[in-house]
């Protein structure tokens, strides 16, 4: 086998779509093309040898059609991996995001506060939290280059979406995520058609929700084709007061250099001028009700009205996607990317108002909620703001020696700078003047602007990575891999910057740092193919999660404080990195008209990241949880029973459990050993039948999950629920030569108007509730603080209508 790593740059192919956006064949590229990370959201294959893309190419063509209804696909990598095909996105609700859509995969626990996609989502994958999981979108990485999050209403209508693909357990060594512990989930937009048109939808619904979309396609224009889309997605919210209005555009151009050489590039522009739901307690749901958010009535003194609590932002990704042939034995790969984001979530804060020259955060000699005097308490409007620059590339070359050896090497270079405040603006009678919060800033009697905090982040990355396949025969498929990861973040936090008070709380504390991290992550696999049917595999990789930006710099911060001098001697405040190693080991086999999956993994985590309290500063601090084990068993399986008929469905049952006590610093150390960690139902699963026959197709789903914890002390669970959805459409005759490919289709979620509690929103409910203070600081014996969960809820009977229809 050959090894070696060099420096180099990067690829991409691509395959014609449909206008219509209701009808796609995922496999229609040549078996001798390799798949560029823009064309096909599943890149596991990118380094199979000439041997394996035989093989697979015949495997492919037999066997995709009985698999789900575009619900599961042919997988070859020895490691747990599953793809959403366009078959199935194409008959999803128009305006659903990536995590509304991967909801149906084993392993997958998913949801969201409003399914018309306007509200991004929560996920957890294997007990893996959504801001330890690498997400791309045509190869570029969507994770916050600060904290990892990702927010899914940024990107995309279903409309544009090839096909998604989730690893499970570890990522590729060449996903560019430093921040990925536990898997990985990528999508792409679809290739230009090659005929020119416009695609129009218009899709209505309950809660007022109205959607418009139109896509121009180019068509080819000598060896260029191209296609742009706008969409603008409006909805009220299902409970309390509030809507939700987001502004899409999206774009992708590909360039045919000739048969083996091509260039694509896609953009991603979001705007979104939304308010936000409030997260319930169970307490609050038994008194208020179910359909209750923030306050709708005003009040002087409130910090919850509903007008208070925003979400404005706006933000846009470019990349490119090359790929090129240097010889017949070596590729070229390229993606260049950017990232641009700007805006952040609102709330509400009290201010004193006073006439006494003074530069103290929360008191302005203003008048800010206009009732003629400057005295008293005030609500003004709270934003806190987030801006993003973000250039990257991610570059390889893939090598064959032979039929049966290839190696694919490369690196990832990206340096993010982000901004990061909270400033204030007067809002008289709850109303913000200014939504975006730009302008119009409350400010110190000096004249400086009042920032709750102020933070700046510089991150570099260098990632050089190397895979090399080998295949003896036909049935034995060995992989080895490795990356080796550097980051270097640095930058500064200021908490209550330009205040001057004798208070440790409310006076200016912070400081710079800087910090690098840097490992080597291994990964190996093994396939064997038993024949034409059945495979087994075994896969094992190691990952590695920089810290956050915050866990540097605002621990630096919080050491800054006056009172905190021994603390910072002692070293307290010093986050480390997350490292997990996984196993997978599965079986898969493919026939006409039955196909499975059946995948036991093993992860081990350690220096899991937590949220503890400074009671000197009053400030988060962020530390680690020694160990966490997670293992479970997964299993899927698709039958075309019949010509027009499918049944498919999978059943997760997964542990996650924390091996140690949990230390907060502030709170107390909680007694978590042994403790399941909060939002991973033991038992899950998903079953959908569809139905599709000439014009007419139907599907009806279920999906289960088990009770789930809310604390990780485990002592408040929500219970199991099961939820019903219905999906169907016509595809009508072309109306006339320029009046191409009509349909309607129906959406409807949560058929049975379930209730139930969905996702625990905070993070740092270590304990829930403590009757009669029976459970003790295990360090000291002494009372632990309480904080009770606070949930996501599962929206009621939902349904929408769309109507589509492709011109010229």
């Amino acid at each position: 086998m050959a090894i070696a790593v060099v420096f180099c740059m990067a690829a991409g192919v691509a395959s014609a779509q449909d206008t219509s956006g209701q009808a796609t064949n995922p496999q229609t590229k040549e078996p001798a093309q390799r798949s560029g990370p823009s064309s096909t959201s599943n890149t596991t294959t990118s380094n199979d040898t000439k041997r394996a893309q035989q093989l697979d190419t015949v495997t492919v063509q037999a066997q995709s059609l009985s698999l789900g209804d575009g619900l599961m696909s042919v997988q070859t990598a020895p490691k747990a991996v599953s793809t959403i095909s366009r078959d199935a996105i194409v008959k999803a609700a128009p305006g659903g995001t990536f995590v509304q859509m991967i909801d149906s995969i084993p392993g997958v626990n998913a949801s969201t506060d409003d399914v018309s996609g306007l509200a991004n989502g929560n996920y957890q994958i294997r007990g893996f939290t959504s801001d330890e999981i690498g997400t791309t979108v045509n190869g570029a990485p969507i994770n916050d280059s600060g904290n990892y999050k990702v927010y899914s209403t940024e990107y995309g209508d279903t409309e544009n979406m090839g096909d998604i693909t989730v690893l499970q357990g570890y990522p590729d060594v060449d996903t560019p995520i430093s921040g990925a512990a536990g898997g990985a989930i990528s999508w792409v937009t679809i290739d230009p058609s090659h005929t020119a048109g416009v695609d129009f939808a218009q899709s209505l619904g309950n809660h007022d929700y109205r959607r418009t979309f139109f896509r121009l396609q180019t068509g080819d224009l000598g060896p260029v084709r191209a296609w742009v889309s706008y969409s603008n997605n409006t909805s009220d919210f299902w409970r309390g007061p509030g809507n939700l209005n987001v502004t899409k555009v999206d774009g992708k151009a590909l360039w045919t250099i000739d048969d083996n050489n091509y260039i694509s590039g896609s953009f991603q522009y979001n705007r979104e001028r939304n308010y936000s739901y409030d997260s319930l307690t169970k307490a609050q749901v038994r008194s208020g009700g179910y359909f209750q958010s923030y306050d709708e009535a005003y009040s002087p003194t409130d910090t919850y009205y509903w007008k208070l609590h925003t979400n404005p932002f706006t933000s846009w990704l470019a990349s490119l996607d090359g790929e090129f042939k240097l010889a017949d034995s070596l590729r070229l790969s390229v993606v260049p990317y950017f990232w641009y984001g700007n805006g952040g979530g609102g709330g509400g804060y009290k201010f004193t108002e006073s006439t006494v020259y003074q530069n103290t955060i929360g008191v302005a000699n203003q008048d800010l909620n206009g009732d003629g005097k400057i005295g008293g308490t005030a609500v003004a409007y709270d934003v806190s703001q987030t801006f993003t620059y973000r250039p990257g590339v991610i570059a390889k070359l893939n090598q064959d020696f032979g039929m049966d050896d290839s190696l694919e090497y490369g690196f990832w270079y990206e340096r993010a700078r982000q901004q990061q405040q909270e400033v204030f603006n007067p809002a008289v009678d709850g109303e913000p003047s200014d939504f975006w919060g730009t302008s119009n800033y409350i400010k110190y009697s000096n004249g400086v602007i009042q920032r709750l905090y102020r933070e700046y982040t510089n991150s570099e990355i260098k990632k050089f990575f190397a895979t090399n396949t080998w295949t003896p025969n036909d049935q034995w498929t060995i992989t080895v891999g490795a990356a080796y990861l550097w980051e270097d973040r640095a930058g500064y936090d200021y908490e209550n910057w330009g205040s001057y008070t004798t208070s440790p709380k409310t006076s200016q504390f912070g400081g710079t740092a800087e910090a690098t991290y840097h490992k080597v992550s291994p990964t190996a696999g093994v396939k064997y193919q038993l024949n034409d049917e059945n495979q087994f595999y075994i896969g094992a990789g190691r990952t590695y999660r920089a810290p956050i930006n915050g866990s540097l710099l605002q621990n630096v911060a919080v050491a800054d404080n006056p009172k905190n001098l021994a603390n910072a001697a002692a070293g307290t405040y010093q986050a480390k990195p997350e490292e997990a190693t996984t196993v997978d080991l599965g079986w898969r086999f493919y026939a006409d008209h039955f196909s499975a999956n059946v995948d036991a993994y093993e992860s081990h985590l350690i220096n899991k990241q937590i949220s503890g309290y400074d009671v000197n500063s009053g400030q988060t601090v962020y530390l680690n949880l020694p160990k966490m084990h997670m293992r479970g068993l997964t299993a899927e399986g698709s039958y075309k029973f019949a010509e027009d008929w499918t049944l498919y469905g999978n059943y997760s049952y997964q542990k996650a459990i924390l091996d140690g006590n949990v230390n907060t610093f502030g709170d107390g150390t909680y007694p978590t050993e042994g403790k399941t960690f909060l939002n991973t139902p033991k038992n899950s699963g998903y079953v959908r039948l569809g139905y599709d026959h000439g014009p007419f197709w139907a599907t009806l789903d279920a999906k289960y999950r088990g009770p789930i914890w809310g604390d990780w002390s485990n002592t408040e669970q929500v219970g199991g629920y099961t939820v019903f959805n219905m999906n169907a459409g016509w595809k009508f005759d072309d109306f006339a030569t320029w009046l191409r490919n009509p349909y309607i289709k129906l959406n409807v979620f949560n058929l049975t108007n379930k209730r139930a509690l969905t996702n625990a929103n905070n993070i740092g409910a270590f304990l829930a509730s403590n009757p009669g203070n029976t459970i003790k600081d295990v360090n000291n014996g002494s009372t632990l603080y309480t904080s009770a969960p606070y949930y996501s809820l599962l929206e009621d009977r939902t349904y929408m209508v769309t109507f589509g229809i492709s011109f010229f």
